[in-house]
């Protein structure tokens, strides 16, 4: 199967993994454009996928690749969405205003993470 054909969150993955250590967070819309969708709902799917890379991540207790993605509005943090589901899947704690505190911890380990990958 070629990485066209692969699924979407099987292709953020990788495209992740990759990425070089200096250009992460990646924004949203640079994962987008670094996957060459095309409109409409571009963002959205990329949600999507990432999401779908949560659920696994969680399942084998895994640091969230999905923390390396971040929106290009606000303080430079993923989307709502994103915390929603991580404390959903027991990984963050409730209270929002620890989110950001968590997310920082989860972006380091998801770096460490793509390293150990990579070795």
């Amino acid at each position: 199967m070629s990485d066209a054909e692969a699924p979407l969150s099987a292709r953020v993955r990788r495209l992740l993994e990759a990425a070089p250590e200096d250009r992460l967070p990646l924004t949203y819309q640079r994962l987008a454009e670094a996957l060459a969708l095309t409109p409409p709902r571009t963002i959205r799917r990329v949600a999507l996928a990432l999401e779908q890379l949560m659920r696994e991540d969680a399942a084998a207790g895994r640091p969230f690749i999905a923390a390396l993605v971040v929106s290009r509005q606000g303080e430079g943090l993923p989307r709502t969405g994103f915390f929603e589901l991580a404390v959903e899947l027991g990984r963050f704690p409730q209270d929002p205003a620890r989110h950001a505190e968590a997310w920082r911890e989860e972006f380091r380990r998801a770096v460490a993470g793509r390293d150990d990958h990579q070795a």
